[in-house]
């Protein structure tokens, strides 16, 4: 139930808005003068404030004034029986949400009010969407504590305040989106809009349509001027997700954006200026298809000013336990499964040993799988999807020479035991320490392995 704030020294107006309000169903509070008013405001937090212009020698204005800086997002309705332009444009600068005039009808003041409750609504939803996105988006959410995921963090934090163009490159489900979020809001542009379209999900006359907008009678059924997407997101973000699928007349469009900061609406006949950060990714390789010419070479090269690449989740293991606990978490809570907590070490043993070629998007449904069918405190094997366990049985293990009638079982194991150390000292950035504990070995031990197949030379200690 909204509260409201009438300020008006005649007795007889402030009791009629009260039974006019509370029978609307609102809160009524009234105030007799300025001063009243102003030390209301300053002790409540109204929904909305109606208040006259003239009250004895105090001026309403006041009030206004007051209200904007208690409660900025509380709209203020000015009553008067003194209509006048410059009363009304003076009010109306000063930020108040509307003005009207005495005697008025009931009518026209219920629809006043409900429209500023409303306004008032959508500017705290608003602003909560916006606080809960960046917050959502801030680096340390991002989930990794790998090497490579670290240097991405710190590329991300580097590139968020300017305006340089950023070229997100990954296979499919590495997490491009998220990190175009990420640089858009830690960025100087977070309260603007972040729009992104899918280059490869639409038709080339749909997807210049939605871009660009067009103007009435521009086509057959352009029966009205439509604002594009990236004249919608003006000092913002754009994203152009698998932009290596984009057809070469919006590689032109796209071009023009980045060159002159400008677009043209279909059938439209002058440029319209944009402001816009441009974001783009691709999970395909950019250089090749400009080999193959249907991709613009000079479009390339003016997305890839800042190249960040995301490594696939094969390539950083070390970090499924959290992506693990984090997914875990987040699909308890959607699915309402309160007693799982956690996962067994064979199931987490078959998350390791898998290649994921789905990378993170398809571990996060795995793990939503395991949560709505797991039954027990722990998500164990039995709650794991075939192709993962087919994976982890034990004639899908590679052993090089195993095929073959007579080995020499010696030098097999040693090539074994070599790619082993040297695949858990590059998973360690080389520190000797984090290599043994990923093998289950002491650090002696792990030492002299690495003397033993000269691969000192890669290798570093913790001090």
């Amino acid at each position: 139930m909204s509260s409201i704030l009438v300020a008006d020294d005649e007795k007889s107006l402030r009791d009629f808005m009260v039974i006019m309000l509370e029978e609307e169903g609102y809160q009524v509070v009234t105030a007799p003068s300025v001063e009243k008013a102003i030390k209301l405001i300053r002790e409540n937090n109204f929904g909305l404030v109606l208040t006259d212009i003239r009250m004895g020698r105090s001026n309403g204005i006041d009030v206004l004034d007051a209200a904007r800086n208690a409660l900025p997002d509380t709209p203020v309705v000015m009553m008067t029986a003194y209509a006048s332009a410059e009363t009304a444009v003076t009010a109306m600068k000063k930020g108040a949400y509307d003005y009207i005039s005495k005697p008025f009808k009931i009518e026209d003041i219920q629809l006043i009010v409900k429209n500023a409750l409303e306004k008032r609504k959508l500017s705290t939803e608003n602003r909560f969407l916006k606080t809960a996105l960046n917050d959502r988006f801030q680096i340390s959410n991002v989930i990794g504590k790998s090497g490579a995921i670290q240097k991405i963090f710190d590329l991300v934090e580097k590139v968020a305040q300017s305006k340089a163009t950023v070229l997100i490159t990954g296979e499919s489900g590495t997490g491009k989106e998220l990190i175009a979020k990420a640089i858009h809001f830690n960025g100087n542009r977070k309260n603007y809009p972040f729009v992104s379209i899918n280059c490869g999900a639409m038709p080339e006359n749909l997807l210049e349509s939605e871009l660009l907008g067009h103007e009435k009678g521009a086509f057959t059924s352009a029966d009205s001027l439509k604002l594009g997407l990236m004249e919608s997101a003006n000092k913002g973000s754009f994203f152009f997700d698998e932009v290596g699928e984009a057809p070469l007349s919006i590689q032109v469009k796209l071009l023009r954006v980045l060159q002159e900061n400008e677009i043209m609406r279909l059938g439209g006949t002058k440029s319209i200026p944009v402001d816009l950060r441009i974001i783009a990714a691709t999970n395909s390789n950019l250089s090749e298809l400009v080999e193959k010419k249907s991709f613009r070479e000079d479009l390339y090269y003016r997305l890839n000013v800042i190249p960040i690449h995301l490594p696939p989740l094969r390539e950083r293991k070390e970090d499924i336990p959290d992506l693990v606990e984090f997914f875990l978490n987040k699909y308890n809570a959607r699915h309402n499964k309160t007693y799982i907590n956690g996962i067994d070490p064979d199931a987490l043993k078959v998350f390791e040993w898998y290649p994921w070629p789905g990378n993170v998007r398809e571990l996060e449904n795995v793990i939503e799988r395991a949560v709505v069918l797991e039954t027990e405190e722990r998500i164990r094997k039995t709650s794991l999807p075939d192709e993962l366990l087919g994976q982890f049985s034990p004639d899908k293990i590679q052993v090089p020479g195993l095929e073959q009638s007579d080995i020499d079982l010696e030098k097999t194991l040693d090539q074994i035991e070599k790619k082993m150390i040297a695949n858990a000292l590059m998973r360690s950035d080389g520190i000797i320490n984090k290599a043994a504990e990923k093998l289950n070995l002491s650090f002696r031990s792990m030492r002299y392995r690495i003397e033993k197949h000269k691969l000192k030379d890669k290798s570093k200690n913790d001090d």
